[in-house]
């Protein structure tokens, strides 16, 4: 196949065994683990935990990824689609409270085939970077209950800094407008998020400003309304040694920040972090367990 799935459009080759695109994976599914996941937000989550897949490879490869070993690494097995329908069926079976797709968006294909062969009752969560064309989450039309984007960046020069990628929060915003679009307002049955958005959020050290434009957008382009995880698990990784600003976990201050901001300009639904969720043991491993 020739691959446009993502923003970065790369026009290029990818085929059953190997890819030669930005994300460097194959056509076929690439998976590093698939397990409960108790460590989602609890309308994600509930009490059985999420049925989380992940994926490897990506197509925005943050510096700071606290998954690299899966994200830049590559690290996984490759399976295929009739697998991972099965692996769908496995963690509903096992009582998970949802299919959590981690970083999906260049298996889009191969995921809508699976969707195919076998679609879960428990909500299907689209657990995205948010950095998706708009093309492509229209194929996911009617597939997808619940959107889960971690909206990561404003300003083209910091996504350009962190993650090469200065069109992220153009691609992005319109992604998310597409993901409201097709899921509507939220809808809860017993703590348990149905259908709708969450927008996710990962504060970042010294970038306490990109975060205040990102509310206020969320707040003025999706509503008041809109659920928002405010994220301080922020942990440094990978390559964040060479951004000296963003090589240290983030101040509590900082963060406090950012949720009085929040609350100051009339978003209403809100989740958010403990101190203590920046720590590496709520990072899976990536054993292929479940795969």
């Amino acid at each position: 196949m020739i691959c446009n799935l993502c923003p970065r459009q790369c026009n290029a080759e990818r085929n059953e065994n190997e890819g030669f695109g930005f994300c460097k994976m194959p056509n076929l599914p690439v998976l590093a683990r698939a397990s409960k996941h108790i460590w989602e937000e609890p309308c994600i989550a509930g009490e059985g935990g999420a049925g989380a897949v992940f994926f490897s490879g990506c197509t925005l490869k943050c510096c700071f990824c606290q998954n690299y070993e899966i994200s830049h690494l590559n690290n996984g097995k490759k399976i295929s689609v009739m697998r991972l329908a099965e692996i769908f069926k496995e963690l509903q079976n096992d009582g998970c409270s949802c299919i959590d797709l981690v970083n999906p968006t260049h298996f889009a294909d191969s995921i809508i085939s699976a969707l195919e062969i076998y679609k879960p009752t428990v909500p299907v969560v689209y657990n995205s970077s948010g950095y998706d064309s708009v093309e492509t989450l229209r194929k996911f039309d009617g597939l997808i209950d619940v959107y889960l984007p971690d909206v990561k960046y404003y300003d083209k020069e910091v996504s350009l800094k962190y993650a090469s990628c200065p069109d992220y929060f153009e691609k992005t915003s319109k992604a998310l407008l597409e993901m409201k679009r097709q899921t509507g307002e939220c809808e809860f049955q017993n703590g348990i998020m149905k259908k709708g958005l969450l927008v996710r959020h990962l504060v970042l050290p010294s970038n306490l400003n990109d975060s205040k434009k990102i509310l206020l957008w969320i707040k003025e382009n999706l509503g008041e309304d809109t659920f928002v995880s405010l994220m301080s698990q922020y942990t440094p990784f990978a390559d964040a040694k060479k951004h000296k600003e963003i090589n240290r976990r983030l101040f509590t201050v900082e963060y406090d920040k950012i949720v009085d901001y929040f609350f100051e300009i009339g978003l209403k639904n809100g989740f958010m972090q403990e101190k203590s969720s920046a720590n590496t043991d709520f990072i899976p491993k990536f054993d292929n367990f479940g795969v």
